[in-house]
């Protein structure tokens, strides 16, 4: 059974009366997990798309972008989107129970805040809504403010990226140290380990972007 159509099943729960708090528990464990982390992935897409107050055709390109929906799966996919994408309101609650998902500081989390990104960028302008969204699911998911600041940076033209703090490191930091930081997160970017700590395979795409910019920042500091 596919992760949509399990998916479709979530939601048929849900219309059958089963309230989302249900719905989201019954998910938490694996194979499960990656099931309740995809439709809040979902939803909290479409949100994020929603926050300058209209959904373009762009960002639902940047949707698909990061997720690859299999053919004859489409509307299980778009029955999440559709019904997210009608307002902002409850977004705070679907970060909420992705954080609750996942250890504090888990990878996956800063994974889905870099698919939000990637959605809030996509019609070319960063519009000081999304910034409100993306800056309160960072306070949720308790991702610390140099990594968000990393992130912004590398998606918004304007925000010149801290090579230090793309890397994580203080700038003092000795080339050892920050050689191990280099290291440690270009191997937590490979495709294989994001897998393997909850982000659905449709998703991995986006740690190309994540190792160029890891990359230009070890060259940075080295230069």
């Amino acid at each position: 059974m596919s992760i949509w159509t399990r998916i479709g099943d979530a939601l048929g729960a849900l219309r059958a009366g089963e309230g989302l708090s249900e719905v989201f528990d019954r998910l938490r464990t694996p194979p499960e997990r990656t099931v309740g982390f995809t439709i809040a992935v979902i939803a909290l897409g479409a949100k994020m798309a929603k926050a300058d107050g209209q959904v373009t055709r762009d960002e639902v390109k940047a949707f698909r972008e990061v997720f690859t929906i299999p053919e004859g799966e489409e509307n299980n996919a778009a029955r999440v989107f559709n019904l997210a994408r009608q307002d902002v309101a409850g977004f705070e609650e679907y970060a909420a129970r992705i954080a609750r998902m996942f250890d504090s500081g888990h990878g996956a989390l800063g994974d889905l805040l870099e698919g939000l990104f990637h959605i809030a960028m996509a019609d070319g302008e960063y519009h000081p809504k999304e910034d409100d969204f993306l800056t309160r699911v960072a306070e949720i998911f308790k991702v610390d403010e140099r990594e968000f600041r990393s992130l912004r940076a590398r998606f918004v033209p304007d925000a010149e990226p801290d090579p230090y703090d793309v890397l994580g490191v203080p700038h003092d930091a000795s080339p050892e140290e920050i050689r191990a930081a280099w290291r440690r997160q270009v191997r937590e970017s490979h495709p294989d380990v994001m897998i393997a700590r909850g982000v659905p395979k449709e998703a991995v795409r986006m740690a190309e972007s994540r190792m160029i910019a890891l990359n230009r920042a070890w060259e940075e500091i080295g230069d």
